[in-house]
C-alpha cells in the first residue's frame, strides 16, 4: 500500500473517525465472539469432534489471511486498494460484505443446510472483517501523536472487547436458553445473525454520512522505503500477531468444554462465565489505554481504578440479569483484577516491557490451570487470561509498524494476514483435546506466550535503525 495516501487527519475533525472505529471495533468484536458459541453449539446439533468443531474458527480466521494477502499484493503493484477508494469507502465495503455473510448465515440455519454451508458463511463474513481491520488498525494507529499510538489502540481493542463481553453473554443466551427451547437444528442462531445483517447495514448508513476527512501528511510520506521484509522486528511482530490471535481464540475457543467437562455447566451458564474471559480483555485494554498514555502518572492510578470498576460492574450486570450470576459466584475474578493492576505496574507504561511481563503471567496461570487442586480454581485462571491478552495486539501492533513511515500500510496488511493464527492454533489444540483431553490441551496457547515473550524482550528492535 502506499501510505502517503494514509495521510493524518486534522486534529479538530478526528472526533467522527474515531468514534466510527470505536463502534467497528465493538461490532467486530461481538461478532468474532459469538464463534465461541457456535462451537459448542454446532458440536451438539451435528454431533461433531473437538477438532471438527474447531473448524469453525479456521474458516473464519482464513479469511483473514486470504483478504489480506490479496491487499497486500496490489500495494507491492502500488495498486494500494485504500489509496484508490478511501478510508470510508474500504470500511464500507466490508461492512456490506460482512452484512450479506450474516444473511446468508441466517438463511443457512432456516434452510437447514449442512454443516460446510455455515463455513462458507463464515468465510465470507472474516473476508468483511479484513477490509475493516486493513483500514481501521494503522487509521488508529496515525490519528495522533505516535509516542501514545498504543493508548489509542488499546483503548478501541477496549470497545472490541465491550463487543467480545456481551456476545458470549447475549448469544449463548439466546442460542442456548431463548431460541433452542422452540428450534430444531440449527434454527436457534437464524433470528440472531439476522439482526446482526441489520445491524451491520445501520452502522453501513452511519459511516457512509459520516464526513471523515484527512490532511496531507508529507513528511511521513517521505519516510522510510524499500522491502518491509527487510526489517526484522516487523516480520518477528507478524509471527507475534499469529501467535497472539491463535492463543486468544484457542483458549476463548475451548472453554466452553472445558468448564462443562471438568465442572459440569451447561452450555448456557458456561457462556456466561466465558464472557468474563472476553470481559477481563476489555477491563485490561481501557486500563492499558490509560496506563500507556501521557496522562499524569498521579492522575492514572485513579482513571484505571474508576474504568476497571465501570467495566466490571457491565460484566457483572449483564451476566446478572441474563443468567443470574451472583457475586459470590465469580468474586475470584476480581482477585485477577487486582493482580492487572500489579502488573501493568510492573511494566512501567512501556509497550514492550508490559507485553513480556503480561505473556509471562498468561504462561503462569496455564501452569496453574495444570496443578491446581481444585477443578474451579483451574477453570479462573483460565478465564483470567483475558485480562493479561489485554494490551497484547495493540502493543504488538505498534511495536511491528514503529518507524514504517510510508510504509506502514503495506505491513499492516502483512500483520492482519497473520490474524490466520485464530484460523490454525485452534484447530490443533482441539486435536490435541482429542488425544489428550481438553485440560493439558492447553499447551498450544502456553507456547504462544512464550514467543509473546520473548517478542516483548528482544524481538521488537532486532533490525530496528
Amino acid at each position: 500500500m502506499n501510505p502517503s495516501n494514509l495521510s493524518q487527519p486534522a486534529r479538530k475533525s478526528s472526533l467522527i473517525p474515531m468514534l466510527s472505529v470505536s463502534v467497528l471495533f465493538f461490532m467486530w468484536g461481538f461478532i468474532t465472539s459469538l464463534n465461541d458459541i457456535l462451537i459448542p453449539y454446532f458440536k451438539t446439533v451435528y454431533s461433531l469432534s473437538h477438532f471438527q468443531a474447531n473448524i469453525v474458527q479456521f474458516a473464519f480466521f482464513t479469511a483473514y489471511f486470504v483478504g489480506a494477502f490479496v491487499f497486500f499484493l496490489f500495494s507491492q503493484k502500488g495498486k494500494d486498494p485504500i489509496t484508490k477508494i478511501g478510508y470510508k469507502n474500504t470500511l464500507v465495503i466490508g461492512l456490506i460484505i460482512s452484512s450479506v455473510a450474516c444473511f446468508l448465515f441466517a438463511f443457512t440455519a432456516k434452510s437447514h443446510l449442512p454443516f460446510a454451508a455455515f463455513l462458507v458463511s463464515l468465510f465470507l463474513l472474516g473476508i468483511g472483517l479484513t477490509f475493516l481491520q486493513i483500514a481501521a488498525n494503522p487509521f488508529v494507529s496515525i490519528i495522533g501523536d505516535s509516542a501514545t499510538a498504543s493508548s489509542r489502540l488499546n483503548l478501541t481493542q477496549a470497545f472490541n472487547s465491550l463487543g467480545t463481553t456481551l456476545g458470549p453473554a447475549l448469544g449463548g443466551y439466546f442460542i442456548f436458553n431463548y431460541f433452542a427451547k422452540e428450534s430444531s437444528g440449527a434454527d436457534a442462531v437464524f433470528v440472531p445473525y439476522l439482526f446482526l445483517a441489520c445491524l451491520l447495514l445501520a452502522l453501513t448508513f452511519f459511516i457512509y454520512s459520516s464526513e471523515i476527512t484527512y490532511k496531507e501528511d508529507t513528511a511521513t510520506a517521505r519516510q522510510q522505503s524499500g522491502n518491509i521484509f527487510r526489517y526484522p522486528y516487523v516480520i518477528l511482530g507478524a509471527l507475534g500477531i499469529f501467535f497472539y490471535v491463535g492463543a486468544e481464540v484457542s483458549v476463548g475457543s475451548n472453554l466452553v468444554s472445558y468448564m462443562k467437562e471438568t465442572i459440569g455447566l451447561q452450555e448456557g451458564v458456561a457462556s456466561a462465565f466465558l464472557s468474563y474471559y472476553w470481559g477481563g480483555a476489555m477491563i485490561g485494554r481501557f486500563l492499558g489505554s490509560v496506563s500507556l498514555s501521557d496522562i499524569k502518572q498521579s492522575n492514572k492510578i485513579i482513571y484505571m481504578l474508576l474504568l476497571a470498576i465501570a467495566a466490571f460492574m457491565v460484566i457483572f450486570l449483564v451476566n446478572y440479569s441474563l443468567h443470574g450470576l451472583v457475586f459470590h459466584q465469580i468474586w475470584f475474578f476480581t482477585v485477577f483484577i487486582a493482580l492487572n493492576f500489579l502488573f501493568f505496574y510492573l511494566g512501567k507504561g512501556r509497550p514492550a516491557l508490559s507485553l513480556a511481563v503480561f505473556a509471562m503471567v498468561n504462561i503462569g496461570l496455564i501452569l496453574s490451570s495444570f496443578i491446581a487442586s481444585s477443578p474451579a480454581v483451574s477453570v479462573w485462571c483460565l478465564l483470567s487470561i483475558g485480562l493479561f491478552n489485554s494490551i497484547m495486539w495493540g502493543n504488538v501492533f505498534t511495536l511491528a509498524i514503529d518507524g514504517l513511515g510510508k510504509q506502514t500500510a503495506g505491513a499492516s496488511s502483512v500483520l492482519i494476514m497473520m490474524i490466520v493464527g485464530g484460523a490454525v492454533l485452534p484447530p490443533v489444540q482441539g486435536a490435541l483435546a482429542d488425544v489428550i483431553g481438553i485440560k493439558y490441551s492447553y499447551f498450544v496457547p502456553m507456547i504462544s506466550y512464550f514467543y509473546l515473550c520473548f517478542y516483548g524482550l528482544k524481538g521488537y528492535k532486532i533490525g530496528k535503525h
